[in-house]
Parts: structure tokens; C-alpha cells; sequence
């Protein structure tokens, strides 16, 4: 993690006591250092070191806030203020988020924990955060305008509440909320049990992440806001494949996976290899009398799912929105389709006017994987990856799950691409092919009867 200096004299600096709200607001001085992460990296769990132990969770490409105890309160600090996010390497968007990241940090907390969360306004404009699932008093909602005054430039506002029950929430702002959230304003809750639970399973590994979308004009740096629909740019936490990480994890792991979603779209979660349960949602965890196995869940607007299954399968596993258009980059909303028509002896002759012109599409799209085509500064290609067998012809939202036996707990390093074993690989036949089966025909030359119905005014009459 970046700022190292600055982390520790998060933990250690010493600070004014505040007993209470009103308190806290009038006590800025003693405010926690904010931490600031600029890595795009996915950041190793923060293991707790004050306060309730827990198993920490792992953010896919993002990090853990850290806190400081105070009189038992656990304080965080965040800030919002506009970032640069790396989308993927050479393409970075200018955003809006918190403590230097869209989305901002995971924070975790425990069942029980009072927790304060000092948040510092360095948008243009007010803010608010809304701290969604939570149950809390109405006055720490943060909706602007209905149970606060919005946060004006510059100032910072205190939030108080006890996380009252486990789960997977998510944070964003309740204010200008088209505007504020199309420019990536929006992080993830952990509340973790405080004692064993009996619909909450203890997992050998944890992660967590948000779906995304951003509408950017290729050769642009800042998201359309007024966008509905025609979204480009789709994202797990930002990030766009191939520059998402692999949830990388050791054979017979128990694995828990939290998804939210802050895009306008739903988004079906589907993993290769494995079924998995829905273990939770927004409402927290579910009976596991209402669990069935899937290997596809949909994530509605708005919503938490949580799953977890046993990876039990070796190997790399793709793990990808089951909407096509979501595992592609940049992609034209005009393009037209040309599969099927003939540009023999065209192309030449229209490069001779554009001479970076490329014929796409009248096969389909899959040459793109492979086409070193020109695209605008500060853009992705639509479709890219490349695995050890070729082009992937993915993009957007697609990351790989990998398993391995020799993987070591704790560890979370990326292993490389799966070795085969021998015979285990689907592979090209140049044997005999056998008769295709067709069904037998039929004898009977008999009409089929029929018998027409037509309507009347009292009715149908045959």
C-alpha cells in the first residue's frame, strides 16, 4: 500500500477524544489522518489489529480503510474529492470518488462496532453519503435535503452509527446522485458477525467487488453523466478486462465471493466449472433452506448477492456478466452490421483516400482479437485478453478464477496460466467422421387435417 508513512501515523497519532456527535463536529483537530491509496493493484487483506478480530475480505483491484480506536469507537476518515482512475493500462478516466480511488475503500467492521466516519467535501460541489442496507438512525441516512443538510465545499460532516448487523452494503452519495455516481462515487461495506453465525459459513477466502459502468467517448477523459442506457465502458471496480485480477485460490477452498451493483443494468453472474450457493444478499444472510446450487446469478440495480461454493475443480475458470455486450470495451453503439457482404476489390480502393482503413465485421468481430488496429488516444480495444491458447475476445466485465493445489493458504499472488495435464485439452479430430444420424422418413402420405377458427361477434364459432 502507498503512503506508508501515512499509515502508520494513522494508527499511532494520537488524537483528541470525542465522546459524541456533537462533539465530533466541533473537534476537527482531532480528525484521523486520511489514508490514500493511488494502486490499482488488489491489496492483501488487512488483517485487524485493533478492535473485534475478523477474517479479513480481499477487494478485487481496491483496498481495506484502515481505522483507529478511539474511547471504543473505530474512526474512519473519508474524502471526497475528484481521482484519476487507470481503467486499464494506458487508458485512464478522470472520476470522482474517495481517498484517492473509485470506487473507495472497502470498510470493514464488526457486528456491534460503534463506528464514526468523518467524511471531508473536496468535490466541486455538496455531497452526501448514503449508507446503503444499513440499518442506522434516520438523521445518519444521508439523503440530502430529507436527513441532512448536504455537505457544502470544504466542510466535513461526521457520521455515528452501531453496524447493527452482518453483511455485504455498499456505500454512495445521496446528493446530485445522477452526476456524482456516473463519475464513480461509490465503495463497499463488510459487516462481518461477531460471533459464530448459523447462516454465515466460515470461508477459507473472501472477496468483494462492484459492477460499474461509465459512458466514455473514446479519445475523451471524463464520463458523460446524462447517459441512460448506452453505456461503454463496463467495469468490476473500475477496472476493465484484461486489467481486472484473477481471483486467484487453493484447490478445496471454501470461497465467498460479494457482488454489487451500482450500474443501470442488471448483470448475470455467471463462473465457469463450479456451482455455487447464494449465501446473501442486501437483507443479509440467507436460511439455507431457500439455497439451491446455480452457476449463474443476477445481480439487480441496486443490489448485493453472495456466493460460495468449494473450488474444488483445478484449473482457470473464466468468471464474466453473461450479457455479451458486457465483456466488450469501447464498444460503437452505430456500427453497422456487415457480416455477409462482399468488400473484395473495395478495400484498396478506399485506402487510397484513408489509408488506416480495416475491413472488420463481414466474418464477424472475432478478427478484432487478433487486429492490431488504430484506435484514439485514451480508449480500450473492444475485444483483448490473450491466453495460452490465443486471443481471449473479451473485454469489460471478465476476469479469470484460478485454482491451484500448490497455492498456499493466505496467499494470493497470481500462480499463471494452468498446466494441462496430459489429454485433458479439447483438440482437433483428423479421424473418420461418423454418418450423420438423420431420422427415418415417413410412410404416410395422408394430409394432416385441420380445422379453422373464426372469430365472431358472439363469440368463436367453428
Amino acid at each position: 500500500m502507498t503512503n506508508t508513512n501515512s499509515r502508520r501515523q494513522f494508527f499511532a497519532g494520537a488524537a483528541a477524544s470525542v465522546a459524541g456527535l456533537a462533539v465530533a463536529r466541533s473537534a476537527l483537530a482531532g480528525l484521523p489522518e486520511p489514508v490514500i491509496q493511488t494502486s490499482v493493484e488488489t491489496a492483501p487483506p488487512l488483517i485487524p489489529t485493533t478492535g473485534r478480530p475478523y477474517n479479513p475480505v480481499v477487494t478485487l483491484n481496491g483496498w481495506t480503510l484502515p481505522w483507529r480506536m478511539n474511547n471504543g469507537v473505530k474512526e474512519f476518515h473519508l474524502v471526497a474529492e475528484p481521482v484519476v482512475r487507470e481503467v486499464s493500462p494506458g487508458f485512464k478516466v478522470n472520476m470522482w470518488g474517495y481517498n484517492g480511488q473509485s470506487p473507495g475503500p472497502t470498510i470493514e467492521v464488526v457486528e456491534g462496532d460503534r463506528v464514526r466516519i468523518f467524511v471531508t467535501n473536496k468535490l466541486p460541489e455538496h455531497t452526501t453519503i448514503h449508507w446503503h442496507g444499513q440499518r442506522l438512525p434516520s438523521g445518519m441516512d444521508g439523503v440530502g435535503g430529507l436527513n441532512q443538510r448536504a455537505i457544502p465545499v470544504g466542510k466535513t460532516y461526521v457520521y455515528e452509527f452501531e453496524a447493527r448487523r452482518p453483511g455485504t452494503f455498499m456505500y454512495h452519495p445521496h446528493a446530485d446522485e445522477m452526476v456524482q455516481m456516473a463519475m464513480g462515487m461509490m465503495g463497499m461495506w463488510v459487516t462481518h458477525p461477531k460471533a459464530k453465525h448459523p447462516h454465515i459459513s466460515e470461508v477459507d477466502r473472501d472477496f468483494c467487488f462492484l459492477l460499474n459502468a461509465f459512458d466514455v467517448e473514446p479519445g475523451s477523459k471524463t464520463p458523460k453523466v446524462n447517459t441512460m442506457t448506452d453505456f461503454n465502458i463496463w467495469c468490476w471496480n473500475s477496472r476493465v478486462f484484461p486489467a481486472i485480477d484473477t481471483l486467484n485460490v487453493r484447490l478445496n477452498d471454501r470461497v465467498r465471493i460479494r457482488v454489487g451493483n451500482l450500474t443501470m443494468t442488471n448483470h448475470p453472474i455467471h463462473l465457469h466449472g463450479h456451482e455455487f450457493l447464494v449465501t446473501g444478499t442486501d437483507g443479509g444472510p440467507t436460511p439455507p433452506s431457500t439455497r439451491w446450487y446455480e452457476v449463474t446469478t443476477d445481480v439487480a440495480v441496486g443490489q448485493m448477492r453472495q456466493i460460495e461454493l468449494i473450488a474444488d475443480e483445478e484449473g482457470d475458470w473464466a468468471m464474466h456478466c453473461h450479457k455479451s455486450h458486457h465483456t466488450m470495451n469501447a464498444m460503437g453503439h452505430d456500427v453497422p452490421t456487415l457480416i455477409g457482404v462482399d468488400h473484395r476489390g473495395l478495400v484498396k480502393k478506399i485506402q487510397k483516400v484513408a489509408p488506416d482503413y480495416m475491413l472488420m465485421g463481414e466474418r464477424g468481430m472475432a478478427d478484432m482479437g487478433e487486429m492490431q488496429m488504430p484506435i484514439p488516444d485514451n480508449t480500450a480495444p473492444m475485444m483483448t485478453g490473450t491466453g495460452q491458447f490465443g486471443p481471449l475476445e473479451m473485454g469489460g466485465m471478465f476476469t479469470v478464477f484460478k485454482v491451484r493445489k500448490d497455492q498456499k493458504p493466505g496467499d494470493y499472488k497470481d500462480p499463471g496460466p494452468y498446466k494441462f495435464p496430459e489429454g485433458t485439452v479439447a483438440y482437433e479430430w483428423n479421424g473418420t467422421l461418423p454418418p450423420t444420424p438423420r431420422p427415418a422418413a415417413s410412410s404416410d402420405t395422408t394430409p394432416a387435417a385441420a380445422t379453422a377458427i373464426k372469430p365472431s361477434a358472439k363469440g368463436m364459432s367453428h
